[in-house]
Protein backbone atom coordinates (compact mmCIF):
# COMPACT_ATOMS: atom_id res chain seq x y z
CA UNK A 1 0.00 0.00 0.00
CA UNK A 2 1.29 3.46 -0.77
CA UNK A 3 0.10 6.68 0.90
CA UNK A 4 -1.63 9.08 -1.10
CA UNK A 5 -2.40 13.42 -0.64
CA UNK A 6 -5.33 13.36 -2.73
CA UNK A 7 -7.13 16.78 -3.44
CA UNK A 8 -11.09 17.01 -3.66
CA UNK A 9 -12.46 20.47 -5.34
CA UNK A 10 -16.12 21.26 -4.19
CA UNK A 11 -18.25 24.45 -3.82
CA UNK A 12 -20.25 26.03 -1.29
CA UNK A 13 -23.68 26.53 -2.94
CA UNK A 14 -25.37 29.04 -0.70
CA UNK A 15 -22.44 29.22 1.39
CA UNK A 16 -21.08 27.51 4.51
CA UNK A 17 -20.72 29.51 7.99
CA UNK A 18 -17.72 29.21 9.88
CA UNK A 19 -18.95 27.05 12.23
CA UNK A 20 -19.58 24.32 9.20
CA UNK A 21 -16.29 24.92 7.88
CA UNK A 22 -14.68 24.12 11.33
CA UNK A 23 -17.35 20.83 12.14
CA UNK A 24 -16.03 20.28 8.30
CA UNK A 25 -12.52 20.48 9.13
CA UNK A 26 -13.17 18.53 12.31
CA UNK A 27 -14.51 15.33 10.41
CA UNK A 28 -11.83 15.61 7.96
CA UNK A 29 -9.29 15.55 10.75
CA UNK A 30 -8.59 11.86 10.56
CA UNK A 31 -6.97 11.56 7.14
CA UNK A 32 -5.05 15.19 7.28
CA UNK A 33 -2.03 15.29 5.29
CA UNK A 34 -0.08 17.30 8.02
CA UNK A 35 0.42 13.05 8.94
CA UNK A 36 2.72 12.59 6.20
CA UNK A 37 6.15 13.69 5.33
CA UNK A 38 4.75 15.66 2.47
CA UNK A 39 1.99 17.27 4.51
CA UNK A 40 4.24 18.56 6.93
CA UNK A 41 6.96 19.69 4.58
CA UNK A 42 4.72 21.32 1.90
CA UNK A 43 2.37 22.78 5.27
CA UNK A 44 -1.16 21.19 3.30
CA UNK A 45 -4.56 21.76 4.93
CA UNK A 46 -7.14 19.53 5.00
CA UNK A 47 -9.71 22.05 4.23
CA UNK A 48 -9.29 25.50 2.50
CA UNK A 49 -11.98 27.71 1.25
CA UNK A 50 -12.04 30.60 -0.95
CA UNK A 51 -14.27 33.96 -0.86
CA UNK A 52 -16.25 32.53 -3.71
CA UNK A 53 -17.52 29.62 -1.69
CA UNK A 54 -15.11 27.02 -3.53
CA UNK A 55 -13.19 24.51 -1.51
CA UNK A 56 -10.61 21.86 -1.51
CA UNK A 57 -10.38 19.19 0.62
CA UNK A 58 -7.27 17.47 0.81
CA UNK A 59 -6.84 14.29 2.54
CA UNK A 60 -4.58 10.96 3.08
CA UNK A 61 -5.37 8.07 1.88
CA UNK A 62 -3.80 4.15 1.86
CA UNK A 63 -4.25 2.57 -1.40
CA UNK A 64 -2.76 0.52 -3.88
CA UNK A 65 -3.07 2.71 -6.89
CA UNK A 66 -4.13 6.13 -7.79
CA UNK A 67 -7.58 5.40 -9.13
CA UNK A 68 -8.37 3.40 -6.14
CA UNK A 69 -6.66 6.60 -3.50
CA UNK A 70 -8.89 8.79 -5.68
CA UNK A 71 -12.07 7.13 -4.82
CA UNK A 72 -11.75 6.53 -1.01
CA UNK A 73 -10.62 10.45 -0.55
CA UNK A 74 -13.78 11.20 -2.51
CA UNK A 75 -15.66 8.96 -0.50
CA UNK A 76 -14.37 10.20 2.35
CA UNK A 77 -15.15 13.76 1.51
CA UNK A 78 -18.38 13.05 1.20
CA UNK A 79 -18.96 11.42 4.25
CA UNK A 80 -17.74 14.26 5.91
CA UNK A 81 -19.93 16.56 4.32
CA UNK A 82 -22.92 14.53 4.90
CA UNK A 83 -21.68 14.20 8.63
CA UNK A 84 -22.23 17.99 8.93
CA UNK A 85 -25.35 18.45 7.07
CA UNK A 86 -24.39 18.81 3.62
CA UNK A 87 -25.31 16.96 0.60
CA UNK A 88 -24.18 16.89 -3.25
CA UNK A 89 -26.94 19.61 -3.59
CA UNK A 90 -25.31 21.98 -1.09
CA UNK A 91 -22.02 21.16 -1.79
CA UNK A 92 -21.46 19.44 -4.98
CA UNK A 93 -17.84 17.70 -5.07
CA UNK A 94 -15.32 18.46 -8.57
CA UNK A 95 -12.87 15.01 -9.53
CA UNK A 96 -10.27 13.55 -7.22
CA UNK A 97 -7.01 13.71 -8.09
CA UNK A 98 -3.70 12.53 -7.21
CA UNK A 99 -1.62 15.30 -5.51
CA UNK A 100 1.17 13.75 -3.56
CA UNK A 101 2.60 10.48 -3.22
CA UNK A 102 4.26 10.08 0.12
CA UNK A 103 7.32 8.06 -0.04
CA UNK A 104 8.14 8.71 3.96
CA UNK A 105 11.36 9.90 3.12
Amino acid sequence: MTTFVISVPGTFIGGADTGVRDELARALRPADPHRTHLGSTEDIDVLTVNDDGTFTVRLTVEAGSGPEAEGKARRLAESALTAVGLDDSAAPLGPAVVTGIDTGE
